[in-house]
């Protein structure tokens, strides 16, 4: 799974390094542990595995940003008017490479209802 993972973060613009191991074997690892413990089973059902190299993308990539690792990404504002006289310059929040990051992540690290197909009762 972890070739996937990286080819995936390659497909997202991001370059995984040497440095990148450590965090993202355990970005691997909490996910697969995250996904046996809420469908009750001692494997990822196949059904999930997609799933599951997205949330670690999710996990990786908000992980790096959230300790203020560098992520490749100018998360500078956008300059939305610019006016000359008396000078006034004006960033949009919404269309900012940073809001469009948060927007990718959220959407990688899915929601728990992929994972109702495939759960077990605990007895």
């Amino acid at each position: 799974m972890n070739e996937e993972v990286v080819q995936r973060l390659q497909s997202l613009g991001y370059t995984v390094t040497t440095a990148d191991e450590w965090l993202l074997n355990f970005c691997i690892e909490k996910v697969i542990q995250h996904i046996k413990n809420n469908c009750n089973v001692t494997e990822v059902p196949s059904g999930l595995r997609y799933v599951a190299i997205d949330m670690i993308c999710g996990e990786f990539l908000y992980g790096k940003k959230s300790s203020g690792q560098s992520i490749g990404i100018d998360f500078e504002g956008v300059v939305k008017s610019i006016k000359e006289g008396d000078t006034t310059i004006t960033f949009t929040d919404a269309d900012s490479a940073e809001s469009q990051y948060d927007a990718l992540v959220s959407y990688l690290m899915h929601t728990d209802t992929d994972f109702t197909t495939y759960r077990r009762f605990r007895w």
